[in-house]
């Protein structure tokens, strides 16, 4: 006896499908969710398209539990899972674990009451029930929560009426994940320059193809409110668009501007998010009641019914690249499932990485230009003030010149910012008895002091230590010592510099989460903060009209690491946070204190030179055969003891295939050379631009010794990092 069988794709570290039995009351397709049997267990896996339907022995195979009530994965969702498993070397099942979120269960929804008059006198009259009745006299039905608030009553005189039948219940149809944005709520007043960008978003969304377009534009230029047209053009034609942001969590500033042009806000998308919103949020873009969502890169893998436009903002920052599990990067798989759903995809930023500066260059992406601020506005310059003969006096690291201008500013009603990439107190503790420097147990790193929660905190592992009364080494009381600045350790400056001024740390790691950031980001803006010391979650997009002054206390930070984008991601960085500036009544300026005035970096950014920067730049890669110019990947090996990852490091080195072109750098201990309690080693694979890297590391992989005991390889395409 011979049934149908179907190929379904499970969300494990697994490269191929299983194939079940179709019971005959089942009818089923590529992109349904299924209930199956495993082992002992069941799990929801997905019908995978490619194997087809065949007939097969029943004794050999498991039958199909339940099709569950979802919709289908869409097509060009599958494809994208497809693409990136043979992309990244990541198994199948793991790529589809990132999509298949439908075990997360909104839970009963709780049933929405409202209350409408009833026409009915009350028995006892008072004010505040007046007050409700006359709110209520229109006849509307409205929320219970709602009415109280609008009357400004408590919700005990709406339970009194209703007791008395002077109001009626009715229950409410369930609220939507997301409000439906109107894309016609508040058209807005374009500059020539926006409206033909947008002009030809607007066409690219109505052809219903794919396309890249690069949307170039200076801080403060509009690029948001410019393809926030795209997004209207989208809606229009009642289909769905998706917006990634690098820090959605942080990005009240965005959710704002949206809900300023759409009416709603849009559907959110990002760790912070309950699970129950998720999963409503979740099943309302695969039915397309959801039409539009801002989220992090993990929202690339939401089930869309009918995608018609990707943006992606900030293009360039690192916080994009996933670097453990499945290694990708959210902004080149953004364009790959736009390729598949064939909607056009934008990729917006001031400060475009190499890559897409390339690729626009060549005229494989097009390119949208905004040289100009909107209104008039000018971009801050930058001065550069030289450490090396006006630094600050010993033990601090504010400069006399910075001081000064920070000084007039804040006098002058203005607010400065001060930019420093470095959480905490200071970077490094140490003995000054004996020497002896704090050090993370489970990772080659210091420990950082966090002074306002007065722990030594691991930045790479999450370890965590109160800071001890005596050195552990010599065991000398009140030896230990802070070593650099961190932003905590500015603020004390700013403090002492600046009694009466009203001074701010924005952190990602101080305590409070998301809605403490998202208030001081208003408090900022809205003028109640003179001095900011912020971290780099500042350059991401925010608006302080109020700004007047930024001034970079160390811009030598990300040189000189032996990281081959390290003079793009000083440039892109600094460009971003001065670029805060400026953006009121007030004329930005920018201040940079470096040891290096010289470097061509610091050259290009005081010279407002972005096109001489970029030609050194690319020139640079191209002669290195660094990426656009050629691929390069990485294999991590790493194991609990140090003398296993090396062995194996080595065998793997050995039997590395020989091509011509390709140049297998390693093995090497890593910079990093304990994570976790793992000792790591790293390879460096650089091959050719036109080379398919990917079906190298393949065949490697076939042919390398098979990993022994705790030992693990991760291999990362396009790597961004190289610690």
């Amino acid at each position: 006896m011979s049934i149908q069988s179907v190929d379904v794709l499970l969300p494990l570290g697994l490269d191929t499908p299983y194939s079940y039995l179709v019971p005959e009351n089942l009818s089923l397709k590529p992109g349904d969710l299924v209930h199956v049997p495993l082992g002992t267990r069941g799990m929801v896996g997905c019908v995978w398209p490619g194997g087809g339907a065949r007939t097969v022995d029943t004794a050999k195979l498991k039958s199909v539990k339940a099709k569950l009530d979802f919709e289908p994965l869409p097509e060009d969702l599958m494809k994208l899972i497809d693409w990136m498993a043979d992309y990244t070397l990541a198994p199948k099942g793991m790529v589809l674990r990132m999509a298949l979120r439908h075990g997360e269960s909104p839970g009963p929804q709780r049933e929405r009451v409202g209350v409408r008059a009833t026409g009915r006198d009350s028995v006892r009259m008072t004010a505040a029930r007046g007050k409700l009745l006359a709110l209520l006299a229109d006849g509307f039905v409205r929320g219970k929560g709602e009415a109280a608030r609008e009357a400004g009553v408590s919700p005990s005189v709406v339970d009194g009426l209703v007791d008395e039948g002077v109001l009626e219940t009715v229950v409410l149809p369930p609220e939507p994940a997301a409000e439906r944005p109107d894309p016609t709520h508040s058209t807005p007043t374009l500059s020539p320059a926006q409206e033909e960008a947008a002009a030809e978003l607007r066409q690219a969304v109505a052809d219903k193809a794919f396309s890249v377009r690069l949307l170039d534009g200076v801080t403060g230029s509009g690029k948001t409110e410019v393809y926030f047209e795209a997004v209207a053009a989208a809606l229009a034609e009642g289909r769905q668009a998706l917006i990634l942001l690098p820090e959605i969590a942080l990005t009240q500033a965005f959710l704002d501007r949206f809900t300023r042009r759409f009416g709603v806000k849009p559907a959110e998308w990002h760790s912070g998010v309950s699970t129950k919103r998720r999963a409503r949020i979740l099943n309302g873009v695969a039915k397309g009641e959801v039409q539009v969502v801002a989220g992090a890169r993990s929202a690339l893998f939401l089930p869309f019914q009918d995608l018609g436009l990707v943006i992606v903002d900030e293009e360039h920052d690192p916080a994009y690249k996933q670097d453990e599990g499945v290694c990708y990067h959210a902004r080149d798989m953004a364009v790959v499932r736009a390729r598949f759903a064939r909607a056009p995809i934008v990729l917006a930023s001031a400060t475009p990485s190499i890559e897409t500066e390339v690729n626009a260059r060549r005229g494989r992406y097009g390119r949208l230009a905004l040289p100009e601020r909107f209104g008039g506005a000018k971009v801050p310059g930058l001065a550069p003030i030289d450490l090396r003969k006006e630094g600050p006096p010993r033990g601090r690291w504010i400069s006399p010149r910075l001081a000064q201008e920070m000084g007039e500013t804040v006098e002058g009603g203005g607010q400065a910012l001060l930019f420093l990439n470095r959480r905490g107190y200071a970077p490094l503790t140490l003995c000054r008895s004996c020497g002896h420097r704090m050090k993370c147990p489970s990772c080659s790193a210091w420990l950082v002091e966090h002074r306002f929660r007065r722990r030594l905190s691991c930045h790479h592992c999450g370890y965590q230590a109160p800071v001890p009364e005596a050195c552990p080494s010599c065991n000398a009381k009140d030896s230990l010592i802070p070593c650099g600045p961190g932003v905590e350790r500015l603020q004390e400056e700013v403090q002492t510099l600046f009694p009466e001024a009203r001074s701010l740390v924005l952190s990602s790691d101080l305590t409070g989460g998301i809605e403490r950031m998202r208030a001081e980001l208003d408090a900022v803006a809205r003028g109640e903060v003179d001095i900011v010391i912020g971290t780099q979650l500042v350059a991401k997009g925010h608006n302080f009209p109020g700004l007047a002054l930024v001034g970079v206390v160390d811009a030598d930070v990300g040189l000189g690491q032996g990281d081959p984008r390290a003079a793009e991601r000083t440039f892109q960085l600094v460009h971003q946070v001065a670029g805060r500036a400026g953006r009121g009544a007030a004329e930005g300026r920018g201040f940079l204190q470096t040891h290096m005035p010289e470097h061509p970096v610091m050259q290009a950014l005081v010279k407002g030179d972005r096109a001489g920067f970029y030609e050194t730049e690319i020139g640079s890669r191209e002669e290195a055969h660094l990426p656009p110019f050629g691929r390069l990947a990485s294999l991590v090996i790493s194991a609990s003891e140090a003398h296993a990852a090396e062995a194996h490091a080595r065998r793997l080195a050995s039997c590395a295939p020989v091509v011509e072109g390709v140049r297998v750098l390693g093995p090497a201990e890593a910079p990093l050379a304990v994570l976790r309690g793992r000792h790591r080693w790293r390879l460096l694979v650089r091959a050719p631009r036109g080379f398919d890297l990917s079906a190298y590391l393949r065949a490697w992989n076939a042919a390398a010794p098979k990993v022994t005991g705790n030992t693990r390889v991760a291999i990362d395409v396009d790597p961004i990092s190289f610690m």
